[in-house]
């Protein structure tokens, strides 16, 4: 029941080169895409170059679907649905790679920014499950868009060029943290405390301007004046567009290679950007498949899928319609019975046994670095609640197909029972009666401003993922 380490089916030369390869366009990736809005951005365009069309357009445009063609649809900026139409009806069902692109994160208040003590601060509230005093005296970034009332959107992302300044959570001294190091680690850092520093210069006498009277104003919060005077002259925003804002503070500073052997990638947002990204590339690569494959990524995911950009929405259930109306297939039975034949891998990582805590992991059900793709049959907490459980069918087709395409994986829990636990997006696709089962790669420092992947583990997911969208049949209910 071993799993030879990946890293052996990729010796020095030209199979290790494109394993590196892959694991640098990956790192670019993350690097450049910390948000999902960033993360649709980039994945839409690579889509447009690699010859899909715009879902709406082609409504628009009445032009009909055939086998080959390449659809993306856009769900508010924030997710995507991409199709490649494959040789039978998708009433006959569809492989389905689905992941989220959102991260655990600090989000702007929609009422932020703050003077104290003459210094200028921006509250947030965190996003997702996050362990707090991680969070702290770091360089972070600030990522996403203030939208004016007039309609027009400005773009922010700063503190990630060279001279870019980056901002930061302050925390006590240890010459004065007695009883905050007497307090539980989750009250260590409470959440109202998670506010960031963003300047402490006073606006001059000379900027304060003139009320309407043309008296000179009496300013009294003058380093937050000074902020305001900044963002009004370098973006053309003022304080009340933070109410139409939203705004990411995130860990400023690029991904880079991790270990004397580069073997690792350390980054923010590896959950689940790590699964994402993969998924993306084997669907772009894709042609003419036999059953229609299907790239889904979503937002919201880290708190509960919701919203009108969660995986909870109808979005992906309309996009399915509306491909199905363009391909001359459509009739709600139809969608329905597409939607029942389908089968998925939610692509969402694993937690990497990590030997420095080894007493919440169950070593013979672990996932390990360098074992290559996750299979996680079910996740869940305590007696699997709240867990998609995969048929042991689907699993036994899944094992033959990665055996069969020489792809390394392994199969895991996600810790000790009783330990803890976690969910993904794979109930919920469940739900419409298809096969679904959690498989991804092992993370360590997993919700952490900083985790870490294993390149071999990122490449094997990538095969994993190609050989699932072109090989995986659908007979007799499974697969």
């Amino acid at each position: 029941m071993e799993h030879k380490n990946a890293w052996e089916k990729y010796p020095k030369g030209e199979k290790r080169d494109a394993v590196f390869a892959f694991a640098e366009a990956y790192r670019r990736f993350i690097s450049d895409c910390k948000t999902e809005r960033e993360c649709v951005i980039d994945f839409y365009r690579k889509a447009k170059e690699a010859g899909f069309c715009d879902l709406g357009e082609r409504i628009a445009s009445k032009e009909p679907l055939k086998a080959g063609d390449k659809v993306i649809a856009n769900n508010m900026g924030k997710g995507l649905a991409l199709f490649v139409l494959g040789e039978k009806p998708i009433e006959e069902g569809m492989n389905i790679l689905g992941a989220h692109i959102d991260s655990p994160r600090l989000d702007l208040k929609q009422v932020p920014l703050y003077e104290d003590t003459e210094m200028a601060l921006l509250d947030t509230h965190y996003y997702g499950g996050v362990k707090k005093y991680q969070w702290v005296t770091l360089p972070l970034a600030l990522h996403g868009v203030i939208c004016r009332k007039d309609g027009s959107t400005v773009s922010v992302n700063i503190g990630e060029r060279p001279k870019d300044p980056v901002f930061g959570i302050s925390d006590l001294l240890i010459h004065l943290s007695s009883e905050q190091m007497e307090k539980k680690a989750a009250k260590v850092i409470e959440g109202e405390k998670l506010d960031v520093l963003i300047g402490s210069i006073p606006v001059e006498e000379t900027e304060e301007g003139s009320d309407e009277k043309g008296e000179k104003k009496d300013v009294k919060e003058r380093v937050k004046a000074n902020i305001l005077r900044i963002l009004e002259e370098e973006y053309g925003v003022e304080e009340e567009d933070f109410l139409s804002a939203e705004i990411e503070v995130v860990p400023a500073g690029a991904a880079r290679d991790y270990g004397l052997d580069r073997s690792m990638i350390m980054g923010y947002g590896h959950d689940d950007r790590v699964c994402a990204y993969p998924s993306f590339c084997a669907i772009a690569e894709a042609e003419k498949p036999e059953y229609t494959a299907v790239c889904l990524l979503v937002d919201k995911e880290e708190i509960g899928s919701v919203g009108a950009s969660g995986m909870q929405s109808r979005f992906f259930e309309n996009s399915v319609a509306e491909v199905m109306n363009l391909s001359g297939g459509y009739s709600e039975l139809a969608l329905r019975r597409a939607m029942k034949n389908s089968c998925m891998l939610s692509s969402d990582v694993s937690a990497a046994f990590d030997p420095n805590y080894p007493s919440v992991m169950e070593k013979r059900n672990s996932a390990y670095f360098g074992k290559g793709l996750v299979f996680n049959k079910y996740t869940g907490s305590r007696g699997k609640s709240g867990s998609n459980d995969a048929n042991a069918e689907y699993v036994a087709q899944l094992r033959n197909m990665m055996d069969q395409n020489e792809v390394a994986f392994q199969t895991a829990e996600l810790g000790k029972v009783d330990q803890g636990g976690g969910g993904t997006i794979a109930y919920i696709l469940a739900n419409y009666n298809m096969n679904v089962i959690d498989s991804g790669v092992a993370v360590l420092n997993m919700h952490a401003p900083w985790e870490i992947i294993s390149k071999v583990d990122l490449y094997e997911a990538y095969r994993g993922y190609t050989v699932f969208l072109k090989e995986a049949k659908h007979e007799s209910g499974i697969l």
